[in-house]
Order: structure tokens, then sequence, then C-alpha cells
């Protein structure tokens, strides 16, 4: 029995040591971390986040959440291309006109506590917190819609300790000023619906043509599932993802009992069809635009672009920062009240949209959307400045809205117009010349030429002006395809990964294609004697008041070696006199460039330059298939001379710039002797 009473003796004082020395570090872990936060200088800087939050919110009024600035954008010559305007001021709803299930919808899914917390719920934080420790950064939300109204107003999308702790303040602020009814208010008339609809009204009326109070539970549904990731949500791009969601927020919605199950099953049925947006557009200069000065505002704020990573963890990561900016910087765009001056000159877009919708408008046949099926994109890039002067992403039609820009969204097989970035300008670098012999022999297991022969030895300037495939292919495994493939990740060509390094590549067998924009961009290194720039349209940013925020610097890379660049110019200047271009040279003007078709004659390109403007034309079907008759030396090459022809007849000719080990320097052409007699010209796919 004393034995037993002892062992408990024994056991009751070793738990109070254990509970003692519990607390003793428990103790030294809340003074250890008392010391860091104050020897850090933590406890001021949060200090002064604090201070900060209230200053912020006790100047605020209900005025604060209805500002709105238009942006406006030019073109190079004034003329007003662009107005971007969020339209909240236009559309904003008091608290009693929005219709309750919106206020239900965003409830459900973005904040269900949002009538028992005071602004901030600390158990979603300290989630968040966890995660944030065990992957060394903000991988989680846990935003209440306090939280999120505080972001989009007061501050930014940034995801840092500073921005999360100044987020919190200001939300329980808010909470204290704002009753709740009033932030939901708020919260619903400055959220991002995409497509520049700021607010659920301007939303509503853009994408159905009607005020919110006209719609059914499921198109209310329907648009509060945009904000939670404007871009990927867009309905205008991602329908099937905003209809993913909207059955998410349906059945949040019946599982939390505000709507019964018939309510659920009708709104999850019911067909969604968004209108016409009614809104004028100069459609592929703005897409275009808005791409550019969104990347401009977050060059602005500091952020980092790249484009090489170690590893696909790292290019998730960038990917995933990239979309998080673009989507904040995007926004400024519709409420910064920027002034945007541009390098386009409506007069040459509205030339090369007329060469287009004329050298196809034959072909009349449409797809489901009415939409033309046989489709054209090009590019006219400035070569004095690297910009763009022109974009045109499809043929014209009485479509409203955006609709896909090919010019820089669409990525196909070049064919044969990569062989001078890719092939021909690497091989002038290592010691070719126009004069190189090579041999045009058929190669097993390799590719054929157009025409099914093979010339033997002939001239490295022969082998591009006839578009020889055995060459190119010769040529680019003897560089190495990984060599001769950094060309074009230093040309920012987009979607070219490391899958392409093989041979079939040297002649347009690209796993994902290229832009007509990156193939622009691309020979105006060639003319710029190997030095590539931005390829952007946006000259200069400033504020309502005109203080230059962003100024274009157009800072060169040398890709070429200049004698490589200025030789493969005179070598393509032989494709347009004698090669697969042959008869449509320019008038009075010299010129260069490159013919491109790929099999089957499913995509046709022609890029070609002279000392003043690039560009690059591409023909195609949306869904690659067949058309007899298109061939880069066909409708491309036809578009391009009518274009260049029509923009240059005012301009006085200029010889290109010879290489170092020609002298002589460029002058005016003189009056060409050469004949125009047009001939079909060989091709190769």
């Amino acid at each position: 029995m004393a034995k037993k009473q002892n062992n408990r003796k024994r056991k009751k004082h070793r738990a109070l040591w254990l509970f003692i020395k519990i607390q003793i570090v428990l103790i030294l872990l809340v003074i250890g971390g008392l010391v860091y936060y104050y020897a850090g200088g933590y406890a001021k800087k949060i200090s002064a986040l604090h201070d900060e939050a209230v200053e912020l919110v006790a100047e605020s009024d209900e005025n604060t959440f209805k500002r709105n600035q238009t942006s406006i954008a030019y073109d190079v010559n004034g003329n007003t291309l662009s107005i971007m305007k969020g339209e909240r001021d236009t559309y904003y709803l008091p608290y009693d006109e929005i219709p309750e299930n919106a206020k239900l919808a965003a409830v459900s899914i973005e904040d269900k506590k949002f009538y028992r917390h005071k602004g901030v719920d600390y158990k979603a934080i300290i989630r968040a917190v966890w995660a944030m420790i065990r992957n060394r950064s903000i991988t989680q939300g846990a935003s209440t819609i306090t939280q999120q109204l505080a972001r989009n107003v007061f501050l930014n999308q940034d995801k840092t300790w500073e921005r999360k702790i100044e987020e919190i303040y200001i939300s329980v602020e808010l909470e204290k000023k704002y009753s709740k009814n009033q932030i939901l208010e708020f919260y619903l008339n400055n959220i991002n619906f995409a497509n520049g609809y700021y607010g659920i009204e301007a939303a509503s009326v853009g994408y159905f043509g009607c005020g919110v109070e006209d719609l059914s539970l499921s198109k209310i549904c329907f648009l509060i599932a945009i904000p939670n990731r404007p871009e990927s949500m867009n309905p205008r791009r991602f329908i099937e993802n905003t209809i993913s969601r909207r059955d998410r927020i349906l059945k949040n919605m019946y599982m939390d009992g505000v709507i019964k199950e018939n309510e659920y099953i009708a709104a999850k049925n019911e067909k969604i069809e968004l209108q016409k947006s009614s809104r004028v557009y100069n459609n592929y200069m703005e897409t275009y635009m808005r791409v550019c000065a969104t990347k401009a505002l977050m060059e602005v704020d500091g952020f980092k672009f790249k484009t090489t990573f170690k590893s696909d963890d790292e290019r998730e990561r960038y990917d995933e920062e990239y979309k998080e900016k673009y989507e904040e910087c995007n926004k400024k765009l519709y409420t910064g009240g920027y002034r945007i001056y541009t390098s386009y000159d409506i007069n040459i877009q509205n030339a090369l949209q007329s060469n287009i919708d004329s050298c196809l408008s034959n072909n009349t046949e449409t797809n489901a959307e009415g939409v033309y099926s046989l489709q054209g994109a090009a590019v006219c890039i400035d070569n004095t400045t690297g910009a763009v002067k022109a974009i045109v992403g499809g043929r014209s039609q009485d479509i409203e809205g955006y609709t896909l820009n090919r010019a820089y969204q669409s990525f196909r097989q070049p064919g044969s117009s990569i062989k001078p970035l890719l092939v021909y300008s690497p091989a002038l670098e290592r010691g070719m010349t126009a004069d190189t012999e090579v041999v045009d022999e058929e190669i097993p297991n390799g590719p054929k030429n157009a025409d099914d022969s093979y010339l033997g030895r002939i001239s490295l300037r022969k082998a591009v002006e006839d578009s020889r495939n055995t060459v190119a292919w010769k040529i680019f495994e003897q560089i190495g395809p990984h060599v001769a493939m950094q060309y074009l990740y230093n040309l920012g060509f987009e979607k070219i990964t490391s899958a392409d390094e093989i041979p079939a590549a040297s002649i347009g067998g690209l796993t994902h294609g290229v832009s007509p924009l990156e193939m622009a961009r691309g020979y105006a290194t060639l003319v710029n004697d190997g030095r590539m720039r931005d390829s952007t349209c946006v000259l200069k940013i400033t504020d309502a008041s005109g203080k230059v925020l962003y100024q274009t610097k157009q800072e060169e890379t040398e890709i070429y070696h200049t004698d490589a660049a200025r030789n493969m110019t005179n070598i393509l200047q032989g494709v347009m006199t004698e090669g697969t271009a042959k008869g449509n040279a320019l008038e009075n003007m010299p010129c260069a460039g490159k013919t491109g078709t790929t099999n089957d004659n499913k995509d046709g390109w022609f890029v070609g330059y002279t000392r003043y403007y690039t560009t690059s034309v591409w023909v195609g079907y949306d869904q690659p298939k067949e058309l007899k008759g298109l061939r880069g030396d066909a409708y491309p090459l036809h578009i391009w001379h009518d274009f260049m022809s029509e923009i240059h007849k005012d301009l006085v000719p200029l010889d290109f710039v010879p290489s170092q080990n020609n002298s002589e320097e460029p002058t005016e052409s003189k009056e060409t002797t050469e004949s125009n007699e047009t001939t079909e010209g060989e091709e190769t796919p």
C-alpha cells in the first residue's frame, strides 16, 4: 500500500516538474519573440502601419468608394485611340438597389462569417500564417470581404507581410466606421468584373445588356464568380471557368440554406448567353495597347520580368506572381486617369487592315460563331524606333467587343520564314558567306524540297533564295539544335521549349509555333544590325496632370553580329528578285524578305522589310486545315507587297547598310532596272 502511494507521489512530482519546464520554455519563447519583435524593428514598422491605416480610414467617406478616373490612349498623331473607364460613377448602386441574391452569393462564396466577424477572420489568418511558415511565402488567402475592399480601394495586391498587416488594420478601422451593409455595398461596387467593368451594375450592363435587378439567380451568381480571378474567370475568354465557379456558388448557397433545391437545380441548368458588347473599340490596336500599357505599369511598380528559369517550380512561381501583378496593373488602366501615348499610326493601321480584308474578301466561309474561317494577321514595326506602328489580328467584321487578336495571341508553324532567324544568320556568324558552297541533296529520313528535286552544289545565297529544306536542315545540325534555338529564346519567342531542339525546327517544325508579332520583331532585329528592341506600342504614360510616369527606353540587346545581320539582309534581297518572292520587290525601294509555307498548305507567311518598316503577315485557319494555293508567295506576299507599296509611296528610297567588309555607305536608291514582272516562285513547306 505504501509502495503504491510513493509511486503516485513520484508520478505527481514528475508531472509537476514537466509542467514547470513547459511553462519555462513557453516563457522563454515569448521573451525571445518579444526581443526579436522590438530589436528587429518590427514593432516600430507595425506601429507605423497601424497609424497609416487609421489615418486612411479616418479621412475616407462614402465618396472614397465612388472614385473613378478615366484613362485615355492616343495614337502617334494625337488622335484619341481609346477611352478606358471603370464606369463606377455611372453605375454605382446604393445598398437597397443591389439584389438580395447578389449579396447572399457574395457572402456565401467569399466570406461566410461576414456578419459575425469585425473585419478579420483570425482563424483563417492563423491557417494562412502556418502555410506561410511551411512554404516560406504567403500561399493561402484568408481575406474577408472587408479585407478585399481594403485591398482594392486603399492598397495593392502585393503578397507581403507589410501589406497584409496594413490590410488587417484598415479592415478593423472600416468595421468601426461603416456598417456591414455599407461595406457590402462598397465591395460590390468596387470589385473587378474583367473587361473594364468595375461594380456589379457595370458588369450586368456589359455582359447582359440590362441592370442587375433584371438578372436571374443564375446570371447573378455568374457575375459573382468573376472577381475571384478576373483574368482566368473572364467570361469573354474563359466562360467555362466562369460557369464552373457559378455552379460552386449555387451549391454553396443551397448548402447554406439561402436558396431552395428547386432554385438551385433550375439556376444550374440555365444556359448563359452573353450579349455582344455595345462599346466601340479600335479592336486590335486597343487589345495590344492594353497589354503593353499594363506591362509598363508593372515595370513602374518594380516587377522584374524573366524569360529563363532554373526549374519548372521557379517558372510556376513566376507565372503566379506575374498573373497577380498583371491583374493589379490592368485594373489601374481603368481607374488611374492615365494618358497613354502610343506609336500607332491610324492611317497605317487602316491601310494594313484594308489590304488583309481585300486580299481575303473572296473567302466568305464562316464558323459557328459567324467569324470568317480563313483569317489573316499582320504586324508593322517602325525600324527607326522598334515600336509597333500597326497591328491587325484578323479580318474586319461587324462583331462588337474584343475578339481574338491573332497578331500576338495565336501561335502557328512558321515554315521556311523561320530559317533566317534560326539557321542562316547563326551560320553567317560562324564564318559562312553568301558564296559558301553547300550541297542540296537527299537526306535519309530527312526533309524534301518543295519541288522534290535536289540541285547538288549551290551557293548559300541560292539555298536561301530557293528555300532548300535540305540545306537548312544540315546547317542547323552542324550548329547544334540547342545552340541554334538560343537565338529564338533570346529574341523572346514565347512558346519555344526544349522540345523544339530537334532538326525539324530548322524548317519550321515547332511544338507550339510563333506569332506574327514575334516574327516581325525578329526580322526588325536583322535590319537593326542584329540588335533587338522591345516591340511595344507604348511610348509614354503620364498622369492626368501630365507628370511622366513611364517613358520607353527601347534598350537594345545584341542577338546577331552586325556583319551577320547585314549579310543576311543582302541575301534576303535576292529572295525578292531571284527567289520565292521574285517579282514582288517594291518599286524604287530596296527590300528584303522571306516566304514561309507549312505542310499541307495550312499556314502561309511572308516577313519582309525596308529601311523604314518591317511587316510580317500570316494567313490560315484558326483551326488548321489545308487550303489549296495557300503558300507564302500567295496571299501573304500579296498583302505585304500592296501594303508596303502604299505606305512607302511618298518616302525617299534608302539602300540597306552594307556589311563592314564593304565600306560603301548607304545611299538613296537609284531607279531600279530590274523587272517586276510577277512570276510564281517555288516555296518550301
